[in-house]
This record gives structure tokens, sequence and C-alpha cells, in this order.
């Protein structure tokens, strides 16, 4: 039996399991090839983290614009239904590899929702 996610190490775990998986596959590695660098990746799990923490446990400690650097990707590597499926379906499938529970079923809708949100946008700047 998996344990549920339970603070920020978890989350650590699961962001890089997760980013593996991101820069391993042909459709979306070219979204993170700015991370190839360990530190550049480092430094991006740990505001994964932080968004991570503050979504799934309020922590406060993320006080970014979540969507903005998204948009920005977006106007020089157009993302599309595809992408947002395979994150999707990328994100869930760590998830349940590494844990299973209440936190997790929430980590997983609340993605969905992020998702949902982040597509909307997207393509407003479309029209």
């Amino acid at each position: 039996m998996k344990k549920d996610i339970e603070n920020r190490a978890d989350i650590y775990l699961l962001v890089k399991h997760f980013y593996t998986k991101l820069m391993n596959d042909d459709l979306m590695r070219h979204f993170f090839l700015e991370f190839s660098k360990p530190d550049l990746l480092e430094e991006h799990l740990q505001t994964l983290v932080d968004f991570w923490d503050n979504v799934l446990f309020y922590s406060g400690g993320y006080r970014k614009n979540a969507m903005l650097p998204h948009l920005t990707l977006h106007q020089k590597n157009p993302i599309s239904k595809k992408h947002f499926n395979t994150w999707l379906s990328m994100f869930n499938s760590s998830v349940d590899e590494l844990f299973e529970g209440e936190v997790s079923h929430q980590a997983k809708s609340r993605a969905q929702s992020i998702a949902i949100v982040m597509e909307i946008k997207i393509s407003e700047l479309n029209k």
C-alpha cells in the first residue's frame, strides 16, 4: 500500500518524477529545454514544490504568478490541447505511481482544474 502525499518531501519526489517523464517525452521535451542544466532544473523544481505545497496544504509559500510563465512559453512554443492532455496524463500517472489517498486525489483534481484554466487563458491569447 502506498502512502498519501504528506509534506514538501513528498511533493518534491512527485514533481521530480513528473519532470523526468516530461523531459524524456518526445511531444513534451521541447518545452523544458531551458531546464537541461541541473541547477536551473533544481531551482524550478523548488518553485513547483512551493506551488503545490500552497495548493495542497495552503502553506502560503508561493507568491508568484503561475500563469505568466506559461503564457510567455506559449508565445514561443504554442501549447495545444494535445500538450495539455499529455501533461495531465503524465501528472496523474506520476501521482498514481508514487502515492494514494485523499491528498493524492486532490492533487490530481487540482491539476485538472489548473489545466482547464490555463487552456482557456491560452485560447484567449489565440483570438
